[in-house]
């Protein structure tokens, strides 16, 4: 959420943020009559409250003099009648410039390239040798068909569409990528959290998650409960309306949950496989960082994200998102994208975002400074989405269509070196 001060003093820079983005700036234009009018609201209150005072220090001198001081009771009788009506009135204006403020992006960092598209992107780096195109891979729906290792007839049986069933040799690979990700990260700073699947409202507001894209999630039918769409949501809002020491700054956190998003991408796209799936596994990556840093841990964090896929020998690039490409919440992100042989081309596997306060301000996230409190930058990244990993071991270790060799670093995980298709 921004800072209102900087919508009220500064709205050309906020309309401007939202151009660069495509966004419409009538939320803007909205906030800024319904604080007009908050702001007479409010100083009409404050000045009765203090003539109210004004007349109560009155009352409390005549009646010590004996004085009779019935018309000044009355006239703060009036007074409260009115205060009792307009506070109803600005606590009304409030809360609907809070609504309109939750649907406002986050201002792109001043480096973010600016552009209306992903074609926009710009490209930071590549790793690794590519191997391996279309002609040289069975695609792993092929794999799945083929070994029935995964399941997407029984996935629809057991749910819908864009769910699967992962058995032996596959759903094993699976595990063991999930133990070595967090093994890394352990072993990179960050503390492992087993968080709850389920949050509250109040949780996926604190994140942005709400009410921006509420027909994303999934809802408890008779709970104020949601799914959680990414480990970022209860990781960041662990610390939600807490005071963090600048001693301790940075805070690593990173967890192993399912994701659950009702969302899977443009129509008709992904419909096989894996790449697009309404339950997926990831491995996400959160820190809590102070304001003079936050850009730099973003790199730091973004590393970490690519150490997995250097130390899995997947090739991939490292891409800049474009303001007009950016997440709702996000002032600069990096995506990295894996190399998926059979549609010859990268996809995405993790966005590393820096949200600077955007996200301490809706979960109010502050640290002690000094005497003065400031609110936190938070980051986050996946390190890595578990079912990508997956499908670019599966087509890039394949062998003569016949086998897929297991990377060295997973082999004491699965236990052997080879997976037969």
């Amino acid at each position: 959420m921004l800072d209102i001060k900087l919508i009220r003093e500064n709205p050309e820079v906020v309309e401007q943020s939202l151009r660069i983005r495509n966004y419409d700036i009538e939320s803007i234009v909205k906030i800024r009559k319904l604080d007009e009018k908050w702001r007479q609201a409010k100083k009409e209150e404050n000045d009765l409250r203090a003539e109210r005072n004004k007349l109560a220090a009155a009352i409390n001198e005549k009646k010590k003099s004996g004085q009779n001081a019935d018309e000044e009771i009355k006239k703060s009788g009036e007074l409260s009648a009115r205060i009792k009506d307009i506070s109803p009135e600005t606590k009304t204006l409030e809360d609907k410039i809070m609504q309109e403020a939750l649907n406002i992006p986050n201002i792109p960092h001043e480096s973010a390239p600016i552009g209306e598209n992903e074609t926009f992107n710009a490209e930071c780096r590549k790793w690794g040798e590519i191997a391996k195109g279309p002609d040289d891979v069975l695609a792993h729906h092929e794999i799945a068909e083929k070994t029935g290792l995964i399941d997407h007839g029984r996935g629809v049986k057991l749910a819908e569409h864009r769910f699967a069933v992962l058995s032996g040799d596959i759903a094993k690979l699976e595990r063991a990528l999930v133990n070595f990700m967090l093994s890394v990260q352990a072993s990179r700073g960050y503390l492992e959290v087993a968080p709850p699947y389920l949050v509250n409202t109040k949780t996926m507001t604190g994140t942005g998650q709400l009410p921006k894209f509420e027909d994303q999630l999934y809802k408890c039918r008779n709970d104020d409960l949601w799914l959680i769409p990414t480990a970022e949501v209860p990781l960041t809002n662990l610390y939600s309306g807490e005071i963090l020491e600048e001693k301790d700054l940075p805070i690593k956190l990173t967890a192993y949950t399912p994701c659950f998003r009702r969302e899977a991408g443009e129509y008709g796209r992904d419909i096989k496989g894996l790449m697009r799936q309404h339950q997926f596994n990831k491995i996400e990556l959160v820190k809590f960082a102070h304001p003079e840093n936050s850009f730099r841990e973003l790199e730091s964090l973004t590393k970490d994200a690519e150490r997995i896929l250097q130390l899995l020998e997947i090739p991939y690039r490292v891409v800049e998102l474009c303001t007009g490409d950016l997440g709702f919440g996000s002032a600069k992100t990096y995506d990295l994208e894996l190399w998926v042989p059979s549609q010859n081309t990268y996809r995405e596997v993790s966005s590393c975002s820096n949200f600077t306060d955007f996200q301490a301000r809706r979960a109010n996230i502050k640290f002690r400074s000094g005497g003065s409190l400031e609110y936190v930058h938070t980051l986050n990244g996946s390190g890595l989405a578990v079912g990508r990993t997956l499908i670019a071991i599966l087509e890039n270790f394949q062998e003569d269509k016949k086998t897929v060799i297991i990377p060295k670093l997973l082999r004491d995980f699965m236990g052997k070196e080879a997976i037969v298709i």
